[in-house]
């Protein structure tokens, strides 16, 4: 009975909304608990959500469960996996460090990295930072070579497969493109350059200063994370655990909670971690070899919104999505973590801000992102027949992905076999063009004579990862 009754004062704790002067005649919280309405039952995960303004939560609600096996709610104090809005922390390591003389972002980043291979261009640290390096991202290089997400990965299998990279997906500085591969990097040379790993210097030098107490950069799977949601996906008449065995760190791994973040968001205003220098280069968004001006920062979306200036970064990881947004000339933010795979967090937080803000919106139009172009449109599939796929099939070797694929015709298709069996249809677009279903390109090479020698694959954020044909 003892038992029972801390458990029902610890829910009651958890789920009990923080309401400050947002609660109004109007029904402003109404509204947001309205966004959520969906999750918030007993038998669903669902979302923490925390409302700031000058630097006090002002309204934080827990929707559905964080642990659906135990009945523990949702709520502002419990830990969440927050993905790639970890990445804020990683370059804010490097920020301090680069103020503290141990290195500087225009480092080539061979420099502390010398196993990276010598591309024809130099990639700077500040490369890495602005995701404008020209770096295959890694993740989507573990599922070319067949790695299962749900297996433990390291911080070596990591390094591996981009260090086994002959080449890059554009030359530093002209492109911007999403690159987990930059920021995982950047762990290896915060450990490099400080002499302690990222978890322990983000630890002494970022958490703690601020008094994070639940924050922490998770690099070991089966370490206890005291207060930790649980990460959920559906299922066919409701829902599994859906966890992570990665223990690389640098582009995720971050575990932190609404209060925490509430911290963090307070040191933007009145610093106590890096001082005013540190704040404004984390605001500095990246250059173009050209010259123009991206719309990323230092692990931050710097934008416009109906003429409100905002910075914001969300994640998404295993069962877990986060948004962190921040309106610095309203001193407004909203933090929204979740444990279900399949939710939007980032619109989420969207419609919060849009109920609270909703008098101070000097635009309707919202300006763009200008990261990069969109892709080009693809040609329609044709049609080969029997004897023409059969050029095509074989077995291919990838020095890059250390894999073979093996390329097979089968009821007037052609399909590619990976290392783990897994059997996938190839759509011909041209006699050198063939897309899979998930939209990965295979731009196929040939020799003077016309026979197919090998292919090169586009897949999302890594572009011309070769494959040699395996001669019989």
């Amino acid at each position: 009975m003892r038992c029972f009754k801390i458990m029902l004062g610890l829910a009651l704790l958890l789920v009990a909304p923080v309401i400050g002067f947002s609660q109004s005649a109007d029904g402003v919280t109404a509204k947001v608990d309205a966004i959520f309405a969906s999750f918030d039952k007993p038998d669903s995960p669902g979302c923490a959500l925390g409302v700031i303004k000058d630097g006090k939560l002002i309204y934080a609600r827990g929707y559905g469960k964080a642990n659906l096996e135990h009945g523990i709610p949702n709520g502002s104090k419990l830990v969440y996996d927050i993905g790639s809005t970890s990445k804020q922390f990683a370059a804010a390591s490097i920020l301090l460090l680069a103020q503290s003389g141990k290195l500087s972002l225009e480092d080539d980043v061979r420099k502390f990295i010398p196993e990276l291979p010598s591309y024809p261009k130099t990639i700077l640290i500040r490369h890495l930072i602005h995701h404008t390096s020209g770096l295959r991202d890694y993740l989507t290089l573990f599922s070319l070579a067949g790695i299962n997400f749900d297996d433990t990965t390291t911080e070596a299998d990591a390094l591996k497969i981009i260090v086994r990279q002959q080449a890059l997906n554009f030359t530093p500085g002209d492109e911007w493109l999403y690159s987990n591969s930059g920021y995982f990097l950047l762990s290896i040379i915060i450990k490099r350059a400080s002499g302690k790993s990222y978890p322990e210097f983000a630890k002494e030098n970022i958490f703690d200063p601020l008094g994070m107490k639940h924050t922490l950069v998770l690099d070991n799977h089966k370490r206890i994370v005291p207060m930790r949601a649980t990460g959920y996906s559906p299922r066919a008449g409701g829902f599994q655990t859906e966890m992570s065995n990665f223990e690389q760190t640098g582009d995720g791994a971050v575990m932190t909670s609404v209060e925490d973040l509430l911290l963090w968001d307070q040191n933007f205003y009145e610093p106590k971690v890096g001082g005013k220098a540190f704040l404004d280069q984390m605001h500095t968004v990246g250059l173009f070899n050209d010259g123009k001006k991206l719309d990323y920062a230092s692990g931050l979306f710097i934008e416009e919104y109906k003429g409100l200036r905002k910075v914001s970064h969300g994640g998404s990881w295993a069962g877990y999505r986060s948004e962190l947004v921040r309106f610095p000339d309203q001193k407004f933010s909203v933090a929204c973590l979740c444990n279900l795979g399949t939710v939007n967090p980032s619109a989420f937080a969207q419609q919060v801000a849009d109920i609270y803000l909703a008098d101070q919106f000097k635009a309707t139009e919202t300006k763009a992102l200008t990261l990069r172009g969109a892709p080009p449109k693809l040609p329609d599939p044709i049609t080969l027949t029997a004897e023409q796929l059969a050029e095509y099939a074989g077995a291919y070797f990838s020095e890059e992905l250390d894999t073979t694929y093996k390329l097979v015709v089968g009821n007037g298709k052609l399909f590619s076999i990976d290392r783990n069996e897994t059997k996938r249809p190839l759509t011909p677009r041209t006699r050198e063009l063939f897309t899979l279903m998930q939209g990965a390109q295979f731009e196929f090479t040939r020799d003077a004579a016309g026979k197919v020698t090998g292919f090169g694959v586009n897949a999302g954020r890594i572009r011309g990862v070769r494959f040699v044909r395996q001669m019989k």
